[in-house]
């Protein structure tokens, strides 16, 4: 036995120094027994119309937080992936459209004057894209947008393409007359 239970078994005639009274605790709970019950007032709060729209209301309110949070960080997690798509896109086809032109401007068959008129054109279709990228932040339609970012994308590359087709032709033609010994 540890020393705190020695010492309450040394004690023990100390702490029975105050006994309960029994017939006086008998005699406080009889007449207690003895009388009518009480009638209890009982309020039902589910009777009460106004707690009832109360009620519903902070149940259509919690409803709608939670599902304005749930799609929230949907939305969230959507627009990150669509974001890194647009960024993927980006990166690919800027590259493409970046080396088409530095081959037009090395391009020496083209006249300036020529070179400056589909140089016009391409910026027209940047400030294109530009608009489209804004509209695309603003969070519209963002799959309808991105597929016109590719089709700006793959016009440029066409008319590229195309210009370098053409110029390839015209080199073929002139390299037709010359006789090679």
């Amino acid at each position: 036995m540890d020393y705190f239970e020695n010492e309450i078994k040394k004690n023990k005639a100390l702490f029975d120094e105050f006994k309960a009274d029994r017939s006086k605790l008998w005699a406080n709970i009889e007449p207690r027994l003895n009388a009518p019950p009480q009638k209890t007032k009982y309020f039902l709060v589910w009777n009460n119309p106004l707690i009832k729209v109360a009620a519903s209301i902070v149940v259509f309110f919690g409803l709608f937080l939670l599902v304005n949070t749930f799609y929230s960080e949907f939305s969230k997690e959507s627009e990150t992936i669509v974001f890194h798509e647009l960024q993927d896109i980006d990166m690919h086809y800027k590259g493409l459209v970046a080396q088409q032109v530095v081959l037009i401007n090395k391009n020496t068959t083209l006249s300036k004057a020529e070179k400056e008129t589909f140089l016009a054109f391409m910026d027209e279709l940047d400030e294109e894209y530009q608009t489209l990228k804004l509209e695309f932040h603003k969070n519209i339609d963002s799959e309808r947008i991105l597929e016109a970012i590719i089709i700006n994308y793959r016009k440029r590359i066409e008319l590229i393409e195309k210009l370098l087709q053409q110029i390839n032709r015209t080199k073929n033609i002139q390299n037709e007359d010359v006789y090679v010994l």
